[in-house]
């Protein structure tokens, strides 16, 4: 059932594949859009990687996938070409996460597809953009973590090369899929204009951690490596209490003052007094925050810190935040029923007073909305029109190849 999302009558039709591309379209259904995921016969390979609840449900897919139709195209037959050009007469939004070669050789890239349908948007979710070298590289979210630095960084900060414990690159590359496609049907909003976006994952994780760590390296000439220092301190890490963990930030002057005043270090004299010069020691303060975090328990700590504003939290495992009762109180889980059973899933983090966003339903079975979706191409009698009003409703989809 669809809702009253802020994307309402947004029509998708999804040909991405994996994670980022999905994760971005995943957000769109969840705020209204109708996504149409377009399928190779063999289905998108993300639903084949984790555990589920039955062949082709993993739970990765299911969650990136939820709200969305699934129809089964083979895009190398006449056929399976012809239909997905009808979908598209009457998109609002074209998405996909082949390689450039590999969909214009389908017939398929923008121009193929603006000639149908001029006003749509049409993104590319690439792993490396079409203007360098490696625009025809096969990208993933390690070999990305890797280019953008990440490994470089927790060699700093832990002594050891690695990846971080989560796919960050395709789930920062989606959203900015998500907002990169938003802007550009706002922009078709007040101006009639269709247009092609590009995102790259490695551009965008480059950007991403060049936030803080451009630095110094920014000017002209350098004024120092990039590297923001206090994220790389080897000390920068959860203090170990008398009876477990504790995550705790006391960072600017004031909440340096409040947690001198309570806990009276002795090591905490004039040289820690300011910000800046703690900046400069900021390893050092942390190793004898870690000594003076040993004498309480973790409980005693929150009570302690919280009490005078000063950011701490408990260390919890990702099965905690199932039964976390902030999320619960909040309403930021939500069990949907599928033909495959209920499932749990994280609701959107957003929130809209007018249109909010909530999950539309489950993930699709593979091919499920194939027949239905068909069936409303052929009993149409009247033409699509390739000049759809942003606000018009629409008829949903699937993933591609």
């Amino acid at each position: 059932m669809k809702h009253r999302g802020p994307l309402s009558g947004v029509r998708v039709v999804d040909l991405t594949a994996m994670v980022m591309g999905p994760y971005c379209t995943q957000i769109m259904a969840d705020m209204g859009a109708d996504v149409i995921k377009i399928e190779p016969p063999a289905g998108d390979n993300t639903r084949y990687i984790s555990v589920g609840p039955e062949p082709g449900m993993g739970g990765v897919f299911v969650n990136v996938n939820r709200g969305k139709r699934s129809v089964v195209l083979d895009l190398r037959t006449t056929e399976g070409a012809a239909t997905l050009r009808e979908l598209i007469l009457d998109a609002d939004v074209f998405i996909h996460s082949m390689r450039a070669t590999a969909i214009t050789k389908l017939g398929f890239g923008y121009d193929d597809v603006a000639a149908l349908n001029p006003s749509i948007v049409y993104t590319n979710c690439y792993g490396y953009g079409r203007g360098g070298p490696d625009s025809d590289l096969t990208a993933y979210d390690d070999t990305i973590q890797a280019e953008c630095g990440l490994p470089s960084v927790q060699e700093q900060l832990t002594g050891e090369s690695g990846y971080v414990g989560t796919i960050i690159a395709d789930k920062v590359a989606g959203m900015t899929a998500l907002y990169a496609t938003t802007m550009a049907l706002f922009h078709r909003e007040r101006t009639g204009e269709g247009q092609e976006v590009e995102v790259a994952m490695f551009e965008t994780m480059a950007a991403f951690m060049l936030v803080e760590h451009g630095n110094g390296a920014m000017f002209t000439p350098p004024l120092g490596p990039a590297v923001y220092p206090r994220v790389v301190a080897r000390n920068r890490k959860p203090y170990r209490t008398k009876d477990g963990l504790i995550s705790a930030l006391v960072y600017n002057d004031k909440q340096w003052a409040a947690f001198v005043d309570a806990v009276k270090p002795e090591w905490a004299g004039a040289h820690f007094a300011t910000l800046e010069q703690r900046a400069r020691r900021i390893d050092e303060v942390y190793a004898l925050l870690g000594t003076t975090f040993e004498e309480r328990t973790t409980q005693e700590w929150l009570d302690l810190l919280r009490s005078r504003d000063i950011p701490a939290a408990p260390v919890r495992t990702l099965d905690e935040l199932f039964d976390n009762p902030h999320l619960e109180e909040t309403g930021f889980f939500d069990e949907v029923e599928s033909p495959y059973g209920p499932v749990r899933y994280p609701g959107p983090p957003t929130w809209f007073s007018r249109t909010p966003g909530r999950i539309a339903g489950p993930a699709p079975r593979l091919g499920a909305d194939t027949d239905e979706v068909l069936a409303q191409l052929r009993v149409s009698t009247e033409p699509c029109s390739r000049d759809r009003a942003f606000g018009s409703t629409a008829a949903d989809g699937t993933e591609s190849p």
